[in-house]
Protein backbone atom coordinates (compact mmCIF):
# COMPACT_ATOMS: atom_id res chain seq x y z
CA UNK A 1 0.00 0.00 0.00
CA UNK A 2 1.45 3.26 -1.10
CA UNK A 3 1.77 5.82 1.95
CA UNK A 4 -1.53 7.50 2.72
CA UNK A 5 -1.86 10.73 4.90
CA UNK A 6 -5.72 9.82 5.86
CA UNK A 7 -6.99 6.70 5.65
CA UNK A 8 -10.21 6.49 4.51
CA UNK A 9 -13.59 5.69 6.70
CA UNK A 10 -16.79 3.77 5.93
CA UNK A 11 -19.80 6.03 4.55
CA UNK A 12 -22.30 6.48 7.52
CA UNK A 13 -24.43 4.43 9.04
CA UNK A 14 -28.20 3.67 7.04
CA UNK A 15 -31.22 2.09 7.58
CA UNK A 16 -32.18 0.06 4.20
CA UNK A 17 -35.64 0.98 2.54
CA UNK A 18 -36.72 -1.80 1.60
CA UNK A 19 -36.22 -5.62 3.11
CA UNK A 20 -37.69 -8.69 1.90
CA UNK A 21 -37.97 -12.63 1.99
CA UNK A 22 -36.91 -14.83 -0.75
CA UNK A 23 -38.50 -17.90 -1.04
CA UNK A 24 -35.86 -20.29 -2.80
CA UNK A 25 -36.60 -23.74 -2.18
CA UNK A 26 -35.75 -26.50 -0.37
CA UNK A 27 -38.11 -25.25 2.63
CA UNK A 28 -35.45 -22.29 2.36
CA UNK A 29 -36.39 -18.23 2.83
CA UNK A 30 -33.37 -15.69 2.65
CA UNK A 31 -33.47 -12.56 4.14
CA UNK A 32 -32.38 -9.50 2.00
CA UNK A 33 -32.60 -5.94 2.06
CA UNK A 34 -31.61 -2.42 -0.19
CA UNK A 35 -30.04 0.05 0.91
CA UNK A 36 -28.86 3.39 -0.60
CA UNK A 37 -30.30 4.90 -3.58
CA UNK A 38 -33.28 2.71 -5.49
CA UNK A 39 -31.85 4.03 -8.87
CA UNK A 40 -28.43 3.46 -7.87
CA UNK A 41 -25.88 1.18 -9.82
CA UNK A 42 -26.78 -2.47 -7.78
CA UNK A 43 -23.96 -3.67 -5.70
CA UNK A 44 -24.35 -7.47 -3.98
CA UNK A 45 -22.71 -7.83 -0.79
CA UNK A 46 -21.71 -11.56 -0.42
CA UNK A 47 -21.10 -12.10 3.70
CA UNK A 48 -18.17 -14.67 5.23
CA UNK A 49 -18.06 -17.98 7.06
CA UNK A 50 -20.23 -19.42 5.44
CA UNK A 51 -22.75 -18.49 8.51
CA UNK A 52 -21.71 -15.18 9.11
CA UNK A 53 -24.56 -13.41 8.22
CA UNK A 54 -24.59 -9.48 7.41
CA UNK A 55 -24.46 -6.53 9.90
CA UNK A 56 -25.46 -2.93 8.84
CA UNK A 57 -21.75 -1.88 9.11
CA UNK A 58 -21.56 -3.94 5.45
CA UNK A 59 -23.92 -1.44 4.04
CA UNK A 60 -21.21 1.14 4.74
CA UNK A 61 -18.61 0.28 2.50
CA UNK A 62 -20.59 1.84 -0.73
CA UNK A 63 -21.38 5.44 -1.77
CA UNK A 64 -25.41 5.45 -0.53
CA UNK A 65 -26.04 8.46 -3.25
CA UNK A 66 -24.34 6.06 -6.48
CA UNK A 67 -25.59 2.60 -5.14
CA UNK A 68 -28.23 0.28 -4.86
CA UNK A 69 -26.75 -1.68 -1.47
CA UNK A 70 -28.13 -5.20 -1.83
CA UNK A 71 -27.06 -7.45 1.14
CA UNK A 72 -28.59 -10.96 1.57
CA UNK A 73 -28.24 -13.74 4.59
CA UNK A 74 -27.06 -17.08 3.07
CA UNK A 75 -29.05 -20.76 4.18
CA UNK A 76 -29.48 -21.23 8.01
CA UNK A 77 -27.77 -17.89 9.11
CA UNK A 78 -28.51 -14.40 9.94
CA UNK A 79 -31.80 -13.45 9.61
CA UNK A 80 -32.63 -15.89 7.13
CA UNK A 81 -34.98 -19.22 7.97
CA UNK A 82 -34.80 -22.01 8.90
CA UNK A 83 -31.85 -21.32 10.79
CA UNK A 84 -29.01 -23.81 11.70
CA UNK A 85 -29.49 -23.15 15.31
CA UNK A 86 -33.48 -23.87 15.11
CA UNK A 87 -32.57 -26.99 12.97
CA UNK A 88 -32.34 -25.96 9.65
CA UNK A 89 -31.11 -29.21 6.75
CA UNK A 90 -27.84 -28.61 6.25
CA UNK A 91 -28.23 -31.04 2.97
CA UNK A 92 -29.61 -28.43 1.17
CA UNK A 93 -27.01 -26.02 1.83
CA UNK A 94 -23.71 -26.00 -0.64
CA UNK A 95 -22.22 -24.13 -2.79
CA UNK A 96 -24.23 -24.56 -6.02
CA UNK A 97 -27.17 -24.03 -3.65
CA UNK A 98 -25.93 -20.83 -2.94
CA UNK A 99 -24.75 -20.01 -6.22
CA UNK A 100 -28.13 -20.57 -7.33
CA UNK A 101 -29.68 -18.51 -4.77
CA UNK A 102 -27.97 -15.34 -5.26
CA UNK A 103 -29.04 -15.79 -9.28
CA UNK A 104 -32.49 -15.97 -7.92
CA UNK A 105 -32.65 -13.00 -6.12
CA UNK A 106 -30.83 -10.90 -9.03
CA UNK A 107 -34.19 -11.82 -10.95
CA UNK A 108 -36.21 -11.07 -7.75
CA UNK A 109 -34.84 -8.01 -7.80
CA UNK A 110 -34.91 -6.84 -11.58
CA UNK A 111 -31.34 -6.29 -11.95
CA UNK A 112 -29.15 -7.19 -15.02
CA UNK A 113 -25.88 -7.10 -14.03
CA UNK A 114 -24.28 -5.97 -10.27
CA UNK A 115 -20.93 -5.35 -8.96
CA UNK A 116 -20.22 -8.08 -6.78
CA UNK A 117 -18.27 -7.66 -3.66
CA UNK A 118 -17.07 -10.35 -0.78
CA UNK A 119 -14.76 -11.24 1.73
CA UNK A 120 -13.18 -14.17 2.96
CA UNK A 121 -15.74 -16.75 2.38
CA UNK A 122 -17.82 -14.55 0.28
CA UNK A 123 -14.76 -14.59 -2.13
CA UNK A 124 -15.28 -18.05 -2.59
CA UNK A 125 -18.97 -17.55 -3.43
CA UNK A 126 -18.56 -14.43 -5.24
CA UNK A 127 -16.13 -15.97 -7.76
CA UNK A 128 -18.28 -19.34 -7.94
CA UNK A 129 -21.22 -16.81 -8.71
CA UNK A 130 -19.34 -14.73 -11.05
CA UNK A 131 -17.89 -17.95 -12.94
CA UNK A 132 -21.08 -19.53 -13.17
CA UNK A 133 -23.16 -16.42 -14.12
CA UNK A 134 -20.17 -14.34 -16.03
CA UNK A 135 -22.74 -12.47 -18.16
CA UNK A 136 -24.02 -10.74 -14.99
CA UNK A 137 -21.50 -9.44 -13.21
CA UNK A 138 -19.71 -6.31 -14.10
CA UNK A 139 -17.05 -6.17 -11.74
CA UNK A 140 -15.77 -8.01 -8.86
CA UNK A 141 -14.06 -6.22 -5.30
CA UNK A 142 -12.66 -8.95 -3.15
CA UNK A 143 -11.37 -9.35 0.45
CA UNK A 144 -9.10 -11.87 2.32
CA UNK A 145 -9.32 -14.39 -0.71
CA UNK A 146 -10.00 -17.78 0.21
CA UNK A 147 -10.38 -20.49 -2.26
CA UNK A 148 -11.09 -23.17 -0.04
CA UNK A 149 -8.52 -25.64 -0.92
CA UNK A 150 -7.83 -28.28 1.12
CA UNK A 151 -4.10 -26.82 1.73
CA UNK A 152 -6.22 -24.09 3.33
CA UNK A 153 -8.50 -25.69 5.58
CA UNK A 154 -5.59 -27.61 6.72
CA UNK A 155 -3.59 -24.63 7.57
CA UNK A 156 -6.35 -23.00 9.63
CA UNK A 157 -8.18 -26.06 11.22
CA UNK A 158 -5.87 -28.66 11.31
CA UNK A 159 -2.47 -27.09 12.86
CA UNK A 160 -0.78 -24.72 10.36
CA UNK A 161 -1.43 -21.54 12.04
CA UNK A 162 -1.27 -22.90 15.30
CA UNK A 163 2.29 -22.01 15.43
CA UNK A 164 1.45 -18.77 15.20
CA UNK A 165 -1.84 -18.69 17.78
CA UNK A 166 -0.92 -21.41 20.52
CA UNK A 167 -2.14 -20.02 22.95
CA UNK A 168 -5.59 -19.47 21.22
CA UNK A 169 -5.11 -23.24 19.06
CA UNK A 170 -5.26 -24.47 23.14
CA UNK A 171 -8.68 -23.35 23.51
CA UNK A 172 -9.69 -24.91 19.55
CA UNK A 173 -8.60 -27.81 21.15
CA UNK A 174 -10.45 -28.14 24.36
CA UNK A 175 -13.65 -29.63 23.08
CA UNK A 176 -11.72 -32.19 21.29
CA UNK A 177 -9.43 -33.14 23.85
CA UNK A 178 -12.34 -33.37 26.04
CA UNK A 179 -14.30 -36.08 23.75
CA UNK A 180 -11.12 -37.55 22.61
CA UNK A 181 -8.48 -37.35 25.04
CA UNK A 182 -4.92 -35.80 24.30
CA UNK A 183 -3.66 -39.03 22.85
CA UNK A 184 -5.74 -39.21 19.78
CA UNK A 185 -5.83 -35.30 19.27
CA UNK A 186 -1.75 -34.67 19.37
CA UNK A 187 -1.50 -37.90 17.54
CA UNK A 188 -0.13 -37.37 13.88
CA UNK A 189 -3.00 -37.75 10.85
CA UNK A 190 -6.09 -36.48 13.79
CA UNK A 191 -8.39 -34.78 11.54
CA UNK A 192 -9.34 -32.02 13.82
CA UNK A 193 -12.19 -31.01 11.34
CA UNK A 194 -14.34 -34.28 11.02
CA UNK A 195 -14.09 -34.16 15.00
CA UNK A 196 -15.72 -30.75 15.29
CA UNK A 197 -18.51 -32.54 12.84
CA UNK A 198 -19.32 -35.30 15.20
CA UNK A 199 -18.74 -32.72 18.36
CA UNK A 200 -21.41 -30.32 16.62
CA UNK A 201 -23.71 -32.81 15.62
CA UNK A 202 -23.28 -34.90 18.65
CA UNK A 203 -27.21 -34.65 20.09
CA UNK A 204 -25.80 -32.85 23.21
CA UNK A 205 -26.94 -29.21 23.35
CA UNK A 206 -24.00 -28.10 25.90
CA UNK A 207 -21.54 -30.16 24.26
CA UNK A 208 -22.70 -28.99 20.62
CA UNK A 209 -22.60 -24.93 21.88
CA UNK A 210 -19.29 -25.94 24.09
CA UNK A 211 -17.68 -26.51 20.33
CA UNK A 212 -19.66 -24.06 18.32
CA UNK A 213 -18.21 -21.28 20.84
CA UNK A 214 -14.31 -22.70 20.54
CA UNK A 215 -14.39 -22.72 16.67
CA UNK A 216 -15.90 -19.37 16.60
CA UNK A 217 -13.16 -17.88 18.99
CA UNK A 218 -10.81 -19.68 17.52
CA UNK A 219 -11.45 -17.94 13.84
CA UNK A 220 -12.59 -14.44 15.81
CA UNK A 221 -9.17 -14.81 17.74
CA UNK A 222 -6.76 -14.64 15.08
CA UNK A 223 -8.75 -12.91 12.39
CA UNK A 224 -7.04 -9.01 13.00
CA UNK A 225 -3.19 -8.02 13.61
CA UNK A 226 -4.11 -6.37 17.23
CA UNK A 227 -6.63 -8.17 18.91
CA UNK A 228 -10.28 -6.61 19.50
CA UNK A 229 -12.65 -7.47 21.96
CA UNK A 230 -14.86 -10.16 21.31
CA UNK A 231 -18.20 -11.13 20.17
CA UNK A 232 -19.61 -11.26 23.58
CA UNK A 233 -21.55 -14.02 25.36
CA UNK A 234 -25.27 -14.64 25.83
CA UNK A 235 -28.09 -16.34 23.60
CA UNK A 236 -27.69 -14.07 20.67
CA UNK A 237 -23.70 -14.98 20.60
CA UNK A 238 -24.26 -18.53 21.36
CA UNK A 239 -27.16 -18.57 18.10
CA UNK A 240 -24.80 -17.00 15.87
CA UNK A 241 -21.19 -19.42 17.15
CA UNK A 242 -24.01 -22.32 16.29
CA UNK A 243 -24.40 -21.23 12.90
CA UNK A 244 -20.93 -20.12 12.41
CA UNK A 245 -19.82 -23.39 13.41
CA UNK A 246 -22.14 -25.81 12.19
CA UNK A 247 -22.25 -23.98 8.43
CA UNK A 248 -18.24 -23.07 8.16
CA UNK A 249 -17.59 -27.35 9.33
CA UNK A 250 -19.90 -28.86 7.17
CA UNK A 251 -18.76 -27.10 3.99
CA UNK A 252 -15.15 -27.79 4.89
CA UNK A 253 -15.47 -31.31 5.84
CA UNK A 254 -16.93 -31.60 2.57
CA UNK A 255 -14.24 -29.71 0.43
CA UNK A 256 -17.17 -26.79 -0.30
CA UNK A 257 -18.87 -29.50 -2.35
CA UNK A 258 -16.78 -27.27 -5.09
CA UNK A 259 -17.02 -30.96 -6.90
CA UNK A 260 -13.86 -30.61 -9.04
CA UNK A 261 -14.60 -27.49 -9.99
CA UNK A 262 -11.94 -25.37 -8.27
CA UNK A 263 -11.72 -21.69 -8.26
CA UNK A 264 -8.36 -21.11 -10.38
CA UNK A 265 -9.18 -23.66 -12.71
CA UNK A 266 -12.15 -21.69 -14.35
CA UNK A 267 -10.34 -18.11 -14.51
CA UNK A 268 -11.10 -18.02 -18.24
CA UNK A 269 -14.61 -17.99 -17.68
CA UNK A 270 -14.04 -14.62 -15.84
CA UNK A 271 -11.28 -13.21 -16.94
CA UNK A 272 -12.66 -10.62 -18.82
CA UNK A 273 -13.91 -9.33 -15.95
CA UNK A 274 -12.65 -5.99 -14.13
CA UNK A 275 -11.29 -6.55 -10.20
CA UNK A 276 -9.76 -5.39 -7.55
CA UNK A 277 -8.18 -7.69 -4.80
CA UNK A 278 -7.49 -6.56 -1.03
CA UNK A 279 -4.94 -8.66 1.60
CA UNK A 280 -3.43 -8.28 4.62
CA UNK A 281 0.13 -8.98 4.31
CA UNK A 282 -0.74 -10.99 7.91
CA UNK A 283 -3.70 -12.66 7.45
CA UNK A 284 -3.67 -15.95 9.76
CA UNK A 285 -6.87 -16.78 8.78
CA UNK A 286 -6.78 -16.89 4.72
CA UNK A 287 -2.87 -16.58 3.78
CA UNK A 288 -2.00 -14.17 1.51
CA UNK A 289 -0.68 -16.66 -0.56
CA UNK A 290 -4.08 -17.33 -2.21
CA UNK A 291 -4.50 -13.49 -3.44
CA UNK A 292 -0.91 -13.96 -5.26
CA UNK A 293 -2.10 -17.09 -6.84
CA UNK A 294 -5.46 -15.68 -7.83
CA UNK A 295 -4.25 -12.31 -9.21
CA UNK A 296 -1.62 -14.27 -11.12
CA UNK A 297 -4.47 -16.68 -12.59
CA UNK A 298 -6.59 -13.10 -13.46
CA UNK A 299 -3.66 -10.64 -15.26
CA UNK A 300 -6.67 -7.73 -15.40
CA UNK A 301 -7.23 -8.18 -11.36
CA UNK A 302 -5.69 -5.07 -9.01
CA UNK A 303 -4.35 -6.65 -5.82
CA UNK A 304 -3.24 -4.38 -2.78
CA UNK A 305 -1.53 -6.30 -0.18
CA UNK A 306 -1.81 -4.38 3.08
CA UNK A 307 0.87 -4.11 5.17
CA UNK A 308 -0.66 -3.90 8.25
CA UNK A 309 -3.19 -6.27 8.59
CA UNK A 310 -4.90 -9.25 8.96
CA UNK A 311 -7.87 -10.54 7.88
CA UNK A 312 -10.76 -8.94 9.18
CA UNK A 313 -12.68 -6.41 6.88
CA UNK A 314 -12.19 -3.57 9.40
CA UNK A 315 -8.84 -2.93 9.74
CA UNK A 316 -7.65 0.67 8.44
CA UNK A 317 -5.51 -0.08 5.81
CA UNK A 318 -7.82 -2.64 4.13
CA UNK A 319 -11.36 -0.79 4.61
CA UNK A 320 -9.16 2.21 2.65
CA UNK A 321 -8.64 -0.21 -0.51
CA UNK A 322 -12.05 -1.22 -0.32
CA UNK A 323 -13.84 2.11 -0.14
CA UNK A 324 -11.47 3.45 -2.82
CA UNK A 325 -12.16 0.13 -5.16
CA UNK A 326 -16.14 0.57 -4.67
CA UNK A 327 -15.60 4.53 -5.16
CA UNK A 328 -14.00 4.17 -8.75
CA UNK A 329 -17.13 0.97 -9.64
CA UNK A 330 -19.19 3.96 -9.14
CA UNK A 331 -20.65 4.82 -12.81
Amino acid sequence: MSQQTTLRTPYPRIEPYETGTLDVGDGQHLYWECSGDPDGSPVLFVHGGPGGGTTPEHRRMFDPASYRIILVDQRGCGRSAPHVADGADLSVNTTWHLTADLERLREALGIERWLVFGGSWGTTLALAYAQEHPDRVRGLVLRGIFLCRPSEIDWFYRGGAAHLFPDAWEGYLAPLVAAEGADAVHRAGFDHVAAYHRLLHCGDPAIEIGAARAWTRWETTTSTLLPRPGTGDGDEADRFALAFARIENHYFVNDAFLDGRAILDRMDRISHLPAVIVHGRYDVVCPVTSAWELHAAWPGSELHIVPDAGHAMAEPGTTHHLLEATDRFRP
